[in-house]
């Protein structure tokens, strides 16, 4: 990971100490901006940084255009973008394949010519901020004028890989406010605090975690009940630390520059329903899922089945966002109907009323239901669904 290598290390600390020195804020904006540059274009090479190059090009204008048809256009150019960087092998072989096999070995091997061996660094992050960013400005909100401005928002370094997707009316504040004046010493404390908070949840847990479960999950049927409720546990945890430490190293170093990130984890696994895991998970996408596809859908505004559906959708999508496979599908449909199914249950005739009396009356129940839904979900998160099901029958002596 990027986080953890002594390039990033020395960066961040020769890019912090130039940000807080520099006396004059129009400096100091050069300084991040061509910090910025350097560090997207030292991991991503000038293949991965000239397609981002052309997005941010056509975003940037389309936003100062405010007209529709051109905001509209950059949208659909940033989603084509995505798909074809990210998704091309994947949706050739969901959706060409089953019609015409022929077809689809020429497209992929076309494919294969065309496209870079990795997609261009961060472009999930890019692309959902992009289209976030021309939503609001299509409503009527003000476009970010100041180019320089653009890029810092576009790709701010201690985000770009990992997270949180930022929403620009609440970034350019806080980058105007730190350009202006140097961070606080609290806000350098505190961020050196979440920085080393994020390294000891990822290499003292995450990393650990994950040799046992690569060395342990393999031999999953011929452990005992108790072994596999370890690696079970082992899953769910990993996931947890390895994510949100990323966050925490990415809003940590945001702050030491006196930028604010927004929370992307609230102690996920203290949420007493689906809803509330989903307040606490990758709270960055959760929103943006929300605001953009589940509401745009319809919400809840139709009835408890239509809300089902809507969830389902929306949460595949953000599945599919975490990579090219049906098994990150099946974890985000997962997702979607239990939120829906969590949200309807208590107006179902004869056991809903009951059932969300107990919940409500016994914090504990809630509590524990959520988290077997929850990590049961991640099994499918990471394996194919016949493994994942096969692995969670044995949890539960099936």
């Amino acid at each position: 990971m990027i986080f953890t290598t002594y390039w990033f290390l020395a960066f961040a600390l020769v890019a912090a100490a130039g940000f807080r020195l520099i006396p004059s804020a129009w400096y100091r904006q050069w300084w991040l901006v061509l910090c910025c540059a350097l560090f997207h274009w030292h991991y991503a090479g000038p293949a991965g940084v000239a397609p981002i190059i052309v997005l941010m090009a056509v975003t940037y204008g389309a936003g100062l255009s405010r007209q529709a048809w051109a905001q509209v256009a950059a949208i659909v150019a940033c989603v084509a973008a995505l798909c074809f960087y990210k998704y091309l092998a994947f949706l050739i072989g969901s959706l060409v394949a089953p019609l015409d096999p022929t077809l689809a070995v020429r497209l992929a091997g076309t494919g294969t010519r065309l496209l870079p061996s990795l997609p261009p660094l961060g472009i999930s992050f890019f692309v959902f901020e992009f289209v976030h960013y021309l939503i609001e400005v299509r409503r009527g909100h003000e476009p970010i004028r100041n180019p320089l401005r653009f890029v810092a928002f576009a790709i701010f370094f201690p985000s770009l890989v990992a997270g949180p997707i930022k929403r620009y009316a609440q970034f350019l504040p806080s980058l105007e406010r730190a350009e202006e004046r140097a961070a606080p010493a609290s806000d350098v404390a505190n961020g050196l605090a979440q920085v080393a908070l994020g390294f000891a949840k990822k290499l003292l847990v995450a990393d650990p975690l994950t040799t046992y479960i690569d060395h342990y999950q393999p031999l999953y049927d011929s452990q005992t009940l108790t072994g596999k409720w370890v690696i079970f546990a082992a899953i769910a945890l990993r996931i947890l630390t390895d994510f949100s430490g990323y966050s925490d190293i990415a809003i940590g170093c945001a702050l030491v520059l006196g930028i604010r990130l927004p929370a992307n984890f609230n102690w996920p696994y203290a949420a007493c329903s689906v809803r509330d895991f989903w307040t606490r998970w990758h709270i960055s996408l959760s929103l943006w899922i929300r605001d953009y596809v589940y509401i745009p859908l319809g919400g809840g505004r139709r009835g408890w089945p239509r809300r089902i559906l809507n969830g389902a959708a929306a949460f595949a999508l953000c599945g599919l966002w975490h990579g090219p496979a049906l098994h990150f599908v099946d974890w985000g449909l997962y997702h979607g109907v239990g939120l829906g199914i969590c949200t309807a249950y208590p107006h179902l005739p004869a056991i809903g009323k009951p059932l969300a009396a107990v919940v409500r009356r016994d914090a504990l129940a809630g509590w524990v239901l959520t988290q077997l839904f929850v990590w049961v979900g991640w099994l499918l998160f990471f394996y194919p669904a016949g493994v994942a099901v096969h692995m969670a029958r044995q949890l539960f002596g099936l």
